[in-house]
C-alpha cells in the first residue's frame, strides 16, 4: 500500500469530518431560535421528548448538539431532567440518518454531483440573504465527496484481496463470542480516539463493503462506536454541573444498556437485518465466485445503517417504559457537589467541553449571565440584611458584631465572584466570537459583553454601599436616625423592585417584557434621590443630625441611584435598545 493511497484515505476522512462540521453548523444558524423553541415547547410528555428530539437531531445532524441545548434547558429549568432523558433517547435515532446519506455514498458514485452544489453554493454564500444555504450547501457537499474519494480510494486499495488484512480478521473465529467483545472494544477505542462516530462508521462501511471484515465483527465495531462517543461525552461533562453530568450519565447508559441486551440476540437480530436488506450472509466467495460476492457486500453499508436504526429504534421502544428509573438511578450515582453558594464561582452553564458550535455557545452564555444577574440581586438582598443588622445592635454584643462581620465578609466574596464571573464570560464570548457567525449572533455577542459589564458594575455598588455601612459601623459612629433608615429601606425597596424586573427580563423572553417597566422604577429612582438630597440639606441645618451622618446618608441614596441605571443598561442592552444619557 502506497503512502500516496494513505494519505488520501487520510484527507477523505478529514473531509467527510469536515463536511458534517459545515452541515451542521449551517443548519444551527438557518434554524437555532426556532430549534430551541420546538425543543422547549414540545417536550410535553416522554414520547413527544422523544419524537423532538429524532426530528432536531435530523435537522441539525448532531445528536451533541440536541445534548447540548437539552442540558441548557433542564439547568434553566425549562425542563425536567425526565424530559431530558426522552429527547436524548430520540437524539441517538435521529443521528442514525447520517449512516443512511454515509451509506448512500458508499453505494453510489456521487462525486459527479458534488460540483454543480458547491458552484450554487458559492453564488448563494455571497448573497447575504441565503449564505447560510450556501454554507449548508458545501459542508453536504464536502461530506458527500469526502464519502465519494473514501470509496474510491477503498476500491484502489483492493481490500477484499489484501490477504494480509483477510488472514488478520480471520485470525478471530467469527462463531466466538470474545471476537465480538474485541471489536466491540475496537470500536469503542477507535470512536474515542478520532472524537467522531461518523469517521469510524466511515472505516466500517469501507471494510465490510469490500468484502474484508465480515458483517458480525463490522456490527460489533458499529456497537462500540455507540458507547465510544457517549465516553467523550461523559468526560467533557466532567467539569460541567449536576444536570449535566446526569444527562451525559442517562446516553451512556442507554446505549451500554442497548449493547448488553443485543449481546444476548446478537446473531439472530442481525440475521433478521440483514434479511430486511436483502444480504447473504452464507455466500462465501470460493463457491459464490467473486463479482457475486462483492455484489453482495456492497450491500452491507446498508446493513450496517439498518442495523444502528434498528438497534436505536428498538431500544427506546425498549427504555421509554422505565424513564423514571432511569432519572432515579443517575441521581443516585451523581450527587450535587456540597459547596457553598458564597464560595463557588465556578461557572454553572458554560463548560469548554461542551462548547461545539456559536450558536449553542451563545444559549449557553445567555443563561450564565442570567445566573450572573440573580447573584447580584441576592448581593444587594445581603446589603440590605447589613443595614439592618446595622439599625438592630443598637447596643453592641460579641454575637452582633460576629453576624455583622461575617455577613460583610460575604458580601466582599461575592465582589470577588462578580470580577471571576465578568472576566470568565467576557473571555469565553471573545473565543466564540472568533468563529464564523450570523449577524443575530454577533450583535447578541455585543449586547452579552455589555450586560456582563454592567452585572459587575451592579456588584461594585452593592459591595460600595456595604463597605459605607461597616465603616459607620466600625467606627461606632451614632446611629442614623429613624426617619434615615425608613428612607433608606423605601430607596433599596426601589432599587430590588428594579433588579427583580432585570431578572424577569434575563429569565425569560424579551417580546413579552415591556421596558417602560423598568424606565418608571428608574424615574421614581431619580426623583426621590432628588427629594431626599433636599431634605437632607433641611435637616443638617435643623440639627436633626451632623453633617458627617448626612454625608453617609446620602452616599448610599447615590449608590442606589446609581445601581439603578447599571440595572436600566443591563435592560437596554438585553432588548437591544440604544443606551440613554445618563
Amino acid at each position: 500500500m502506497s503512502i500516496w493511497i494513505i494519505f488520501k484515505l487520510l484527507g477523505s476522512l478529514a473531509l467527510l469530518m469536515f463536511g458534517m462540521k459545515s452541515m451542521s453548523e449551517a443548519l444551527q444558524k438557518m434554524a437555532g431560535p426556532q430549534l430551541r423553541h420546538v425543543l422547549g415547547a414540545m417536550t410535553t410528555n416522554r414520547f413527544t421528548g422523544m419524537l423532538t428530539g429524532m426530528l432536531v437531531t435530523a435537522s441539525v445532524q448532531s445528536s451533541t448538539a440536541t445534548t447540548v441545548m437539552t442540558v441548557s434547558f433542564v439547568n434553566a429549568g425549562l425542563l425536567t431532567l425526565a424530559q431530558a432523558i426522552s429527547v436524548i433517547m430520540g437524539a441517538n435515532i435521529g443521528t442514525t440518518l447520517t449512516a443512511w446519506i454515509m451509506s448512500a455514498g458508499m453505494s453510489f458514485d456521487i462525486t459527479s454531483a458534488v460540483y454543480p452544489a458547491f458552484f450554487m453554493g458559492i453564488i448563494l454564500i455571497y448573497q447575504k440573504k441565503y449564505r447560510y444555504i450556501g454554507d449548508f450547501l458545501f459542508g453536504l457537499s464536502f461530506l458527500l465527496l469526502g464519502l465519494g474519494t473514501l470509496r474510491a480510494t477503498g476500491a484502489e486499495m483492493h481490500l477484499g484481496e489484501n490477504q494480509a488484512l483477510l488472514h488478520f480478521f480471520a485470525s478471530f473465529d467469527p462463531t466466538s463470542f470474545v471476537t465480538t467483545l474485541i471489536f466491540l472494544l475496537l470500536g469503542g477505542v477507535l470512536t474515542f480516539c478520532v472524537q467522531s462516530s461518523a469517521a469510524v462508521m466511515a472505516i466500517t462501511m469501507i471494510l465490510c463493503s469490500s468484502g474484508a471484515l465480515p458483517i458480525y465483527q463490522g456490527i460489533a465495531l458499529v456497537m462500540g462506536e455507540n458507547i465510544g462517543t457517549t465516553v467523550t461525552s461523559n468526560l467533557a461533562a466532567m467539569s460541567a454541573n449536576t444536570q449535566a453530568r446526569r444527562a451525559a450519565l442517562a446516553h451512556m447508559f442507554f446505549n451500554v444498556f442497548g449493547v448488553i441486551w443485543i449481546l444476548f440476540v446478537f446473531r439472530p437480530f442481525i440475521d433478521m437485518v440483514c434479511g430486511w436488506v436483502g444480504y447473504d450472509v452464507d455466500m462465501v466467495k470460493e463457491t459464490a465466485g467473486t463479482a457475486a460476492f462483492l455484489a453482495n457486500s456492497a450491500k452491507l453499508s446498508f446493513v450496517l445503517a439498518a442495523f444502528h436504526t434498528t438497534f436505536n429504534v428498538s431500544n427506546t421502544m425498549i427504555l421509554i417504559w422505565f424513564i423514571p428509573q432511569i432519572e432515579k438511578f443517575v441521581c443516585w450515582v451523581i450527587k450535587p457537589k456540597r459547596v457553598d453558594e458564597e464560595e463557588d464561582f465556578r461557572l454553572h452553564f458554560i463548560t469548554a467541553g461542551f462548547m461545539k458550535t456559536p450558536e449553542l455557545s451563545v444559549l449557553e452564555a445567555q443563561k450564565e449571565i442570567s445566573s450572573f444577574s440573580e447573584r447580584m440581586q441576592r448581593m444587594f438582598g445581603m446589603v440590605q440584611d447589613l443595614l439592618n443588622l446595622s439599625s438592630s445592635s443598637q447596643n453592641k454584643d460579641k454575637n452582633s458584631e460576629q453576624e455583622f462581620n461575617k455577613l460583610f465578609t460575604r458580601i466582599e466574596k461575592y465582589e470577588s465572584i462578580s470580577d471571576n464571573m465578568e472576566l470568565e464570560i467576557a473571555q469565553y464570548l471573545e473565543s466564540v466570537s472568533d468563529a464564523h457567525l450570523s449577524d443575530d449572533t454577533k450583535a447578541k455577542i455585543r449586547a452579552m459583553l455589555r450586560e456582563v459589564s454592567e452585572l459587575e458594575s451592579i456588584g461594585d455598588s452593592c459591595y460600595n454601599m456595604a463597605r459605607t455601612i461597616n465603616r459607620k459601623y466600625a467606627a461606632k459612629q451614632d446611629h442614623f436616625i429613624e426617619k434615615q433608615y425608613d428612607h433608606l429601606h423605601q430607596m433599596m425597596g426601589l432599587t430590588d423592585q428594579a433588579l427583580t424586573q432585570m431578572n424577569q427580563l434575563m429569565g425569560g423572553r424579551k417580546e413579552a417584557y415591556n421596558i417602560n417597566r423598568t424606565f418608571n422604577i428608574e424615574n421614581e429612582i431619580n426623583n426621590y434621590r432628588n427629594q431626599l438630597k433636599a431634605q437632607n440639606i433641611i435637616d443638617v441645618n435643623n440639627h436633626e443630625y451632623t453633617y458627617a451622618e448626612g454625608t453617609i446618608y446620602i452616599d448610599l441614596v447615590n449608590e442606589c441611584e446609581k445601581l439603578g441605571d447599571y440595572v436600566v443598561n443591563v435592560v437596554e442592552a438585553r432588548m437591544g435598545t440604544r443606551q440613554r444619557e445618563a
